[in-house]
């Protein structure tokens, strides 16, 4: 098992670049490069799958709710075709997002996603995350009782 820490693996390194862009900068271009052919990104508590075009709509739903959204990799762990990301993001909630009105809050969230990789291509996603926390940042939900 490979753990990344200070020098990234060239696919690291292209996950982590591609993330940024698309996360960072609404510029999705390297991760629909680095996406392979029946990509599926499956997440915890969502029925289903998303395909490539769902995952860069939901970046693109995302980063115009928060326009000021940055995700961070905090951690890449690599293990032959599999690589696991741990990630947090934070954001403003400037803009309508899932139907609630714009909220003007901050929000951190944080994740991880394990990724399975075929011919250099990602072909396989599951994001492990809580959307309550961000419901509950945004004023939705609370989690005190929980």
């Amino acid at each position: 098992m490979n753990t990344v820490s200070t020098g990234l693996s060239t696919r690291a390194a292209k996950v982590t670049e591609a993330w940024s862009a698309a996360w960072n900068e609404g510029d999705t271009t390297l991760l629909e490069e680095l996406l392979g052919p029946g990509y599926e990104r499956h997440s915890a508590g969502s029925k289903g799958s998303q395909s490539s075009t769902e995952l860069i709509e939901t970046i693109r739903a995302s980063r115009a709710a928060f326009p000021d959204l940055q995700t961070t990799i905090d951690a890449i762990i690599e293990d032959g075709d599999h690589m696991a990301i741990f990630w947090h993001s934070t954001g403003t909630h400037r803009n309508e997002f899932l139907g609630v009105p714009p909220t003007r809050r901050s929000v951190n969230t944080f994740g991880s996603n394990h990724c399975v990789f075929n011919n250099g291509k990602l072909v396989t996603e599951h994001v492990t995350w809580d959307p309550r926390q961000l419901l509950s940042a945004l004023g939705i939900i609370s989690l005190e009782s929980e």
